[in-house]
Formats: C-alpha cells, structure tokens, sequence
C-alpha cells in the first residue's frame, strides 16, 4: 500500500505487530510466575486484594472482568481487518487521497481528522452519524456526496464495509453478556453441583423452593455451556437487529470467547476451585482446607483443572486464529463448529479428573457420566455432522454448476 493512496487514511494503517499480542505476552508471563511461585510455596495471594467504598473487590472478577475484555478487544481487531479489507476492495485507489474541496461542512470535518474523500466515505459508509454532524448537515452532504459522479450509491445506502465496522463489537457485548449470564445461571440451576448440598441445594426444585437463591452469585453456580447458548442468543438478536451476517460474526467471536476463557480460568485459580482429584504430581496445586470439598479435606494436593482447561483453550485460541487467516478456504460458521468441538472434547477429557460435577440420573439411579460430558458428547457429534453435511452439499452444488 502506497502512501499517495491508502496509506494516508489513518485508519485504515494496518500495525506491524498487533498490540493485543504484546499484553498476551505480559499476562502470560506473569500467570506462570505465580504459578511457579505457588507451586514453590504452596500459598496464595488474598481472594479479595483491596475494597472500593467498603466492598471487597475480587481477583476472580478483575481476572474474569479481564480476559472478557481481551476477547473483544481482538474480536474488535478481527473485524477491524474486514473492515479494511471490504473499503479497499470496494472503493478504488485514486479515490483514497482525493481531497475534499468544496464539500459542505468541510472545516467541520477537517476538525475530526477527515482531510480526504477516503476518510469521509470509510466512517460515511459505517455510520454517518459518527461524523458528528447535524441533521441539516448531514442532508446537505448526503445531497452532496449522492450527486457526485465518482461515488457509487451502494457506498452510501448500504455499503460493503458497513457490516464489518469495528463499533459493533462493543455496541453488542451488553446484550451478548447480559444473555449469557442468564444462560449460564439457568444451566446451573438445572444442574446444581454436588457441592452445593451444603447450602441446601440438592436438585434444581430446591432453587424455586428458595427463590432468593436463584440470584444469589456470590456462592457460584455458572454453567459454560448455558453462557455460550445465551451469548449465542445475544448475537443472534443484534446481528439481526443490526442487518449483520450471523455467521462471519460468530467466528469472529468465537477466537475472543477461546482466549477469554483461557485467562478467566485462572480466576478460579485465585478462588482455590476448579481443582481435579488428588494427585502428588510435580504440578499439582495446594488447596487451602477451608476450600476443599468434604470428601476430601485430608488430602493437601490436587490436579490444577483450570490449568488443563486454560492451555486447552489457549491451543484453541492458535488453531481458531490459523483458520481466520485462512478464511476463504473455509465456509461460514465452520469456525464456530471447530470451537465448539474443541471445547467439547477438552471438556469431556477435563471430566476424568474434575470433581463436584453433577451426574445425569435416571429414574433415580445416577450413571457414571456427568451432564457436562453428555452435552459435549452430543455438541461434538452434532457440529461434526453440520460440517460434513454442509461440505458435502457444497460439493454438490459445484458438481451440478
């Protein structure tokens, strides 16, 4: 890219190096440091390190509260990247560096940085109204820009580029997150764990026995897999709400959902939960006895489950980002399948050594196989079979052309 052309829109100047890559780098670091100095001491850092106006404030919350920010930070980034690519792509070269003279609201303009007709039809064609203009000024200028002979009107009614604009990331992770909390506590409800009997809650009628309980956070009790299905809802109504593609979004979310798992386990690392079965191996982790589960309160060691779950996720996050760049060989939503698969099968093999996990029952006789097992058995089997059926019908259809 040439500076006389698309080199002189600011916004469209790809990095060298992505900047989010730099902080992965920096957390990781630092999560292995106190790992190791864990492993070395067998202590760990207070739950709660500081308060705000008298509330404790929690390292399991500013973990979490962090690698969901991660994760649409990059997602941000992704779709950034198809932003940039569908302007290029659609709007000719000369057309980038073209300077706007004689155009209403020129000076205005020029305020925000907008010096040239790329500038003003990259932000034009996402959201007119991000120019700051007034409603009388912007019907000028659309009059303006409509009539000129170098501007198609697609660029201008619908343009290519729109449906990428970065601004969608955090305008829809409200509702995507709001939906998943519900997602993720109704999934608990319906399959309380066992270590919840302490509290009185045995079976999911206990929950709406006591319904103060349903809202009750601070004493855990969020399911994974009812967060993925509410945030799928979430993104399903505002790509639906925004006239975006459901499926390109949702492989784009699906690369910042991986890595924001992968650092959110570790808040259950500073909780002292989310530990496997007992194990003397090199790795394992010392769990406080405050925060061991009754059945086994005389063993000190045990297997670091979030620890398997993060590297599991962090190889996803790899493998979900190779498939990004290589998305033309790959159909929309195949991204979504590969996730889903893997963090199936990383759940299903997490479950040989994770503990209080509630077992599927039948007529009142529980089998040896956990629901979160049951379900990923079935998400795995099923995403397996959309991706052949849908590559077979392609192949198909290219047969038949």
């Amino acid at each position: 890219m040439s500076e006389s052309t698309t080199g002189e829109i600011k916004l469209l100047r790809q990095p060298r190096v992505e900047l989010y890559w730099i902080l992965i780098a920096l957390w990781v670091v630092v999560l292995a440091v106190l790992f190791a100095v864990h492993l070395g001491t067998g202590t760990m850092p207070k739950a709660s390190p500081f308060s705000v106006v008298g509330l404790p404030v929690y390292w399991y919350g500013i973990i979490i509260v962090s690698g969901i920010a991660l994760g649409a930070w990059i997602v941000s980034r992704l779709a950034w990247q198809r932003w940039r690519e569908a302007f290029l792509t659609a709007v000719p070269a000369p057309l980038h560096s073209l300077p706007l003279t004689d155009f209403p609201s020129q000076a205005k303009l020029a305020t925000q940085n907008i010096h040239t007709l790329g500038d003003l039809l990259l932000l034009w064609g996402s959201d007119p109204r991000s120019l700051s203009l007034t409603n009388e000024e912007r019907s000028e200028l659309t009059a303006f820009l409509a009539a000129h002979p170098a501007i198609e009107p697609a660029w201008l009614d619908d343009a290519p580029w729109r449906k990428w604009t970065p601004d969608f990331v955090w305008n829809g992770i409200i509702i995507c997150l709001v939906l998943g909390l519900i997602g993720a506590r109704l999934y608990h409800v319906m399959t309380p764990s066992p270590s919840m009997a302490a509290l009185g809650i045995e079976s999911p009628a206990d929950y709406f026995r006591n319904p103060q309980l349903l809202f009750n956070l601070r004493n855990g009790g969020l399911g994974i897999y009812g967060g993925l299905a509410g945030g799928a809802l979430g993104l399903l109504y505002f790509t639906w709400r925004k006239r975006l593609p459901l499926l390109p979004w949702a492989d784009m979310a699906v690369v910042g959902v991986a890595i924001g798992q992968a650092f959110g386990r570790w808040g259950n690392f500073m909780n002292q939960e989310l530990y496997g079965r007992p194990t003397t191996l090199p790795w394992a982790i010392t769990i406080d006895p405050i925060n061991r589960l009754p059945d086994f309160a005389a063993f000190d060691t045990f297997h670091p489950a979030f620890l398997y779950e993060s590297l599991w996720n962090f190889l996803t996050f790899g493998l979900l980002l190779w498939l990004w760049r290589r998305r033309e060989k790959v159909l929309a939503g195949e991204m979504t399948a590969v996730y889903l698969i893997l963090y199936a099968i990383g759940r299903t093999l997490l479950e040989m050594v994770r503990l209080d996990s509630r077992v599927v029952t039948l007529g009142g006789v529980d089998l040896p196989l956990a629901w979160a097992t049951l379900v990923s058995l079935l998400l795995a089997l099923s995403m397996v079979v959309v991706i052949v059926v849908r590559r077979r019908s392609v192949r198909a259809r290219a047969k038949v052309s």
